[in-house]
């Protein structure tokens, strides 16, 4: 198991870009939950932001690609507009033990 970071070190609403051995990560806090996605947009493989930590919109209810503007849900990865709409963000299997977002599997390969 790898632990990403630590709970607190993610606030509550707002998202933070993680990189683990040259794998880019965005880690999303919501509603007290952890949720952690591959950075990487399913419409043509970039990263999600353009400025560090930047993945919300500004209503923060959404992750926003911020090349084409696609939204996904931040539970599950879905997106809900734009040009890869009903494709989802790959999700990297995580779990909280002591305080720590621990990655339990495998980490998918991102969008090319």
């Amino acid at each position: 198991m790898t632990i990403l970071c630590s709970v607190d070190s993610i606030d509550e609403n707002s998202a933070k870009g993680i990189d683990i051995n040259g794998q880019q990560l965005v880690a999303v806090k919501k509603d007290s939950r952890i949720h952690v996605y591959v950075n990487s947009c399913p419409h043509i493989g970039i990263m999600l932001e353009f400025l560090p930590d930047q993945f919300l919109d500004l209503d923060k209810q959404y992750i926003q690609c911020a090349n084409h503007g696609a939204l996904f849900e931040i539970h599950t990865g879905k997106c809900v507009a734009g040009p890869c709409n009903g494709q989802s963000l790959k999700t990297v299997p995580v779990e909280i033990s002591n305080d720590q977002v621990v990655i339990t599997g495998d980490i998918p390969e991102r969008y090319e």
